[in-house]
């Protein structure tokens, strides 16, 4: 997976820099994620320390976005490590974490190593910019029968 993001860091990094209107919660941040992996085409697993929430089925339903608890035998830095030690093409990787021993362990593999805060800026960038541009009512629902009669007519096609 080209994205893999160190999720407690990040959740924290949002939260105390106040890079939010208030308080983010882990699955708001997830779904954030997962629609920003989906406008740039690609795949991404974040990874939790920790057992997570008892219902998880709001994390099942991300596309784009694995989302992974590591429970309470290890910590989500050590699996991160070991997901970019075995990984085959490290250097197609992007880490996310503010984690010194993460990014040295990214750097090693000549993965790319971004900085929490600058990733979800990006994220936000991203959101924004869908936001402003939306997509015109046709391309989802079609045309009006008036609409298409007008095409029609313009290029001379008989109905």
């Amino acid at each position: 997976m080209p994205y893999i993001i160190d999720g407690h860091n990040l959740l924290h990094s949002i939260n105390k820099a106040g890079l939010t209107d208030g308080h983010i919660s882990d699955i708001a941040m997830c779904q954030a994620i997962g629609q920003y992996l989906i406008a740039i085409e690609e795949k991404g697993e974040i990874v939790f320390d920790g057992k997570g929430p008892p219902e998880k089925t709001a994390f099942e339903h991300i596309r784009n976005l694995e989302v992974t608890f590591v429970g309470t035998t290890t910590d989500a830095d050590s699996v991160i490590e070991d997901k970019i030690k075995i990984n085959t093409a490290p250097k197609r990787l992007s880490i996310i974490s503010s984690d010194r021993r993460v990014i040295k362990a990214a750097r090693t593999r000549r993965a790319t190593a971004i900085k929490s805060e600058a990733f979800w800026n990006e994220v936000q960038k991203k959101s924004n910019r869908r936001n402003k541009f939306r997509e015109p009512r046709q391309k989802r629902h079609g045309l009006t029968e008036s609409e298409t009669g007008q095409w029609l007519e313009l290029f001379g096609i008989e109905q």
